[in-house]
């Protein structure tokens, strides 16, 4: 009865509750988000004019680097098909970490892909960069799949992470904000998506270029896929932001600590994606 009328509260009610409180309200209702235990992942059902197979492409990263927004735009191309009954970011391979994974489980993920024939079809999962057991599994099931991952200033990402963190009350220190910074290292990430798929297929954009020329931008994403690369989304501009949250200032020793922290790694980067322009990341633009 208590969960029943909590989730009858004001969203701004909602937001002072403890996480662990929202995710055992939410779960009780029978509520669950794509990445955990509990969605129900069941293919849905083919349309006659339908078929199903891999994925065209697979957005695979990074979190809080504007997926949710570039998505929304591949989306929107009419060469795409979108299906309102299944996420956008089906996290389907996330959770074979410890489990099975052979031609059930392949064949099964296959059919979360349906779409009408001359269209393609895909997913952007943007923790898939970051899950070490992702990518081999992701090659079985998908070989020819064209990836693509977008990479924001490592310092303000960490910064944009802190503050929903506080906003949703979760943990600021130990192994949360170990996983918030190690989600920031993207040359690594990259090396190692590089080892399971040809760079041919992989394409890196850079989420600050995005912001400042979406429609150059979008049309390089169009013209990788194979699609027209003339059509422009109405929301071409509107970035999709997580909310109206304020970043914690960092202090000038800590910020210089983290920069010293990702440089190797930033380096690492430019000589894989040479065109990554640096002077876009303050922190790490060369004297």
């Amino acid at each position: 009865m208590m969960a029943n009328g909590l989730h009858r509260l004001p969203y701004p009610v909602h937001r002072w509750l403890p996480e662990e409180q929202r995710v055992d309200l939410r779960h009780w209702l029978g509520r669950y988000r794509p990445w955990e235990a509990g969605f129900d992942l069941t293919p849905p059902a083919v349309a006659p004019d339908e078929t199903t197979g891999p994925p065209d492409y697979v957005g695979i990263g990074v979190t809080l680097g504007g997926a949710t927004w570039w998505h929304g735009l591949v989306t929107d191309h009419p060469g795409v098909s979108v299906r309102s009954d299944l996420p956008g970011a089906r996290h389907y391979l996330s959770r074979f970490a410890t489990e099975p994974f052979g031609p059930e489980q392949v064949d099964a993920y296959h059919h979360l892909f349906p779409r009408p024939l001359g269209t393609i079809a895909g997913e952007w999962s943007p923790s898939y960069s970051t899950l070490p057991w992702v990518l081999p599994l992701l090659a079985r099931a998908a070989p020819g799949a064209r990836l693509i991952m977008i990479v924001r200033d490592p310092v303000e990402r960490l910064r944009l992470a802190m503050a929903l963190g506080r906003e949703r009350r979760r943990s600021q220190v130990g192994t949360a904000l170990a996983d918030a910074v190690e989600r920031g290292f993207y040359g690594a990430q990259l090396r190692q998506v590089l080892v399971a798929f040809p760079r041919s297929q992989v394409l890196v954009l850079q989420y600050e270029t995005c912001l400042d020329d979406p429609a150059g931008q979008l049309a390089t994403t169009y013209r990788f896929l194979g699609l027209d690369d003339t059509h422009r989304p109405v929301g071409l501009h509107r970035a999709f932001r997580p909310g109206p949250v304020t970043a914690p200032t960092l202090e000038l020793e800590a910020r210089e600590r983290l920069v010293d922290l990702y440089a190797s790694d930033v380096a690492e980067l430019v000589s894989m994606v040479p065109d990554l322009d640096l002077h876009r990341w303050p922190h790490f633009t060369p004297d």
